[in-house]
């Protein structure tokens, strides 16, 4: 998405710095009512029509353009000028002196912009909502090179969204039917068994309070996927299986003590207690 930031800053010389960074690799692509080639020059330049407004303390203007990083790699240094221009026109700022420079560190290639607050006439440019703003003309430069813009990538973040929510669900559901848990743990391996990863979330007082559930590199909320999905409801359909669980294990046990009082015609009470404790964790390691 073509993303644009902008404040006023009073730091300008070190920002032309870190702009004009050549471990980033940066290069000048764009330039307006400039003629200095260094960090030094243009600040020089730039404070000579700063010294017209006094009263201005933030008297530089900082822009941050980020193209996705698909649109970057496709985009030249000429489209890159025309990116700025454009830009730059649209704040109403075609009269003040500014320079661009293009960063392409971390494959990201993305564009710092610097633009004199203050005009030929020493009046400050209103810097009110500015962050905003740049986002809005960011937005409209995105589509006049057509480029993505933020609310295209949103939109599809949503689509995408909504179908891992679904599938999440899917399998949540599958590993309740299926594997039929009844604690947290057996609910996690069954979850890892059907590719998604349950990372419990443990608050302060070192208690557990809710879930996220990580899977194809998204990260949610149980309740951000479906409301059966938080620890509340999670918990209840545990506690489900456990009374299930112990009813089919004492099921068990009665037909096995059943079998041996036909045998032996009696079996002691520690004896037949010691019978129903081991059907019943046999029936939990069969999943039952």
């Amino acid at each position: 998405m073509m993303i644009g930031k902008g404040k006023s800053i009073s730091h300008t010389r070190a920002s032309m710095t870190y702009g004009w960074n050549q471990e980033k690799e940066a290069k000048v692509v764009f330039k307006q009512e400039l003629i200095g080639e260094t960090p030094k020059e243009i600040t020089k330049e730039f404070q000579a029509i700063q010294e017209l407004n006094e009263n201005c303390q933030r008297n530089t203007l900082s822009f941050v353009l980020s193209p996705t990083i698909e649109d970057g790699q496709k985009l030249s240094n000429k489209q890159l000028k025309e990116i700025c221009k454009s830009f730059v026109e649209k704040m109403d700022l075609g009269d003040h002196q500014a320079i661009a420079f293009v960063h392409k560190d971390k494959e990201h290639k993305h564009i710092h912009l610097y633009v004199n607050r203050i005009n030929y006439q020493g009046q400050a440019y209103n810097d009110s909502f500015i962050g905003k703003r740049s986002q809005l003309m960011a937005e409209k430069v995105a589509l006049e090179h057509k480029l993505e813009t933020v609310k295209e990538v949103q939109m599809e973040k949503l689509i995408n969204l909504k179908d891992i929510r679904a599938e999440i669900k899917r399998r949540h559901d599958i590993a309740l039917k299926s594997f039929r848990p009844n604690t947290f743990e057996r609910y996690q391996e069954a979850m890892h068994c059907n590719g998604v990863r349950v990372i419990p979330c443990i608050n302060k007082a070192e208690k557990l309070q809710g879930f996220r559930f990580e899977f194809d590199k998204y990260n949610l909320k149980g309740s951000e996927i479906h409301r059966s999905m938080s620890m509340g409801n999670i918990a209840k359909q545990l506690d489900k299986n456990q009374q299930r669980y112990n009813e089919i294990g004492k099921q068990l046990a009665a037909k096995m003590i059943g079998k041996g009082l036909d045998a032996a015609g009696n079996i002691p009470l520690k004896l037949a207690k010691e019978v129903i404790k081991k059907t019943i964790s046999k029936g939990m390691d069969l999943g039952m």
